[in-house]
């Protein structure tokens, strides 16, 4: 019996996850999954000062995400509805990484591992990377307040900690495939073209992976 899908989008802040899992949504008739971001009351804060504000960002993060990846499990995937997301909780540990002091980080990888471990991971990855102006970019377009304060350095740095990650996460998870979109080169909310290029190559995926469609 194949898979039921379950398909996590990923990528840095502004590279267009929302939007393409919408798209995917559209396409496959597939439960959207939307990560919550502006209800974490501490992420304006954290933007300003992401010494002071980290741990309590991450921690509101984790517990917010772990709900909605318990609610995945058993509300869809074991009710055989497919499920696509723009975020999956493995991203959690890129961001706790890189603004968590060492001993906090500790403490909060204790946290993730025991909460996550145990938890359905996606059977097939998406990643959508750009150049830093792309998604600055973006940011600037769509808007949105509390990320008006993001420095360049902070998202620069980030884009290279999702490269590490994500190559991590093939070496470990070599069964299920990541496949890489380029940001600065497709544009599958204007151009219909790059739409089905990307549809194509998650359809591709899919059958590969034996999931159930």
């Amino acid at each position: 019996m194949g898979q039921i899908p379950f398909i996590a989008v990923e990528g840095p802040i502004g590279v267009g996850k929302t939007s393409l899992a919408k798209k995917i949504n559209a396409h496959f008739h597939f439960s959207l999954l939307k990560e919550i971001v502006e209800e974490n009351p501490f992420l304006g804060k954290f933007y300003d000062n992401i010494e002071e504000w980290s741990f309590q960002t991450e921690m509101f993060f984790l517990c917010n995400r772990y709900k909605q990846l318990e609610d995945i499990d058993t509300k869809y995937l074991k009710q055989g509805k497919p499920v696509v997301a723009d975020y999956h909780i493995s991203k959690n540990m890129i961001f706790a990484k890189r603004t968590l002091k060492e001993q906090q980080f500790e403490k909060y990888s204790e946290i993730f591992h025991i909460l996550t471990d145990d938890m359905p991971r996606p059977n097939i990855m998406i990643y959508l990377h750009a150049s830093l102006d792309t998604l600055l970019e973006r940011i600037r377009k769509r808007g949105r307040a509390l990320e008006q304060n993001i420095q360049a350095s902070y998202l620069e740095q980030l884009s290279h900690d999702y490269e590490i990650f994500m190559n991590q996460f093939e070496a470990e998870y070599p069964d299920i495939p990541v496949i890489r979109f380029n940001g600065d080169e497709l544009d599958f909310v204007n151009r219909q073209e790059d739409l089905e290029y990307v549809i194509k190559k998650v359809e591709k995926s899919l059958k590969e992976g034996e999931v159930v469609l």
